[in-house]
């Protein structure tokens, strides 16, 4: 069973919401650099740097993190085999980092993202943007910047639809 909770048009307004408060606490645009957690935190990345343009006339650089190589569920033979390639390549060092994604739920994701962007840089400061907090956090990890509060049963998740990849926007909560 699933259930709409936002549609394309609360998630407009969460994004640019959050947009301003980035803008906000970062007290304008200079050394921002948005980073995108692929796939879907890459295009709310993106959305938020058209907002930007709109709001502040200036383009932020937008990069796409894969965290795939980071995830703490590999075997540890796996992991010592892996080479972590640079894949951002926008120089973050020194740079004001907003880190974003879809949804929150344990924090492991977070932690492989951290991991994956100290390979790439050393940023002056790093902020983490999400659309949806669902709850239930493992890691003592917190947004700085959230589009929605969603506090979820154990026995429920979050999906969240995006046009680029699933022709729509929405998101649901969906009981297994």
């Amino acid at each position: 069973m699933s259930k709409e909770i936002v549609d394309a048009i609360g998630i407009k307004r969460a994004l640019m919401r959050m947009t301003y408060e980035i803008v906000e606490r970062n007290k304008g645009t200079d050394n921002l650099v948005l980073v995108g957690i692929k796939t879907r935190g890459l295009y709310l990345a993106q959305r938020i740097g058209a907002n930007l343009k709109r709001l502040e006339n200036i383009d932020v650089p937008v990069a796409a993190l894969d965290i795939s190589k980071y995830r703490d569920d590999l075997p540890e033979d796996q992991k010592r085999k892996m080479i972590h390639d640079q894949q951002i390549k926008i120089d973050i060092t020194g740079k004001n980092v907003v880190l974003i994604d879809d949804v929150l739920y344990t924090g492991r994701t977070i932690r492989a993202a951290l991991d994956a962007l100290m390979d790439q840089g050393r940023p002056a400061k790093i902020n983490l943007a999400i659309l949806v907090d669902r709850g239930h956090r493992e890691l003592p990890i917190r947004p700085d910047f959230i589009g929605k509060n969603i506090p979820t049963a154990l026995d429920e998740e979050i999906k969240v639809s995006m046009t680029e990849v699933d022709d729509s926007d929405s998101i649901k909560l969906i009981k297994k």
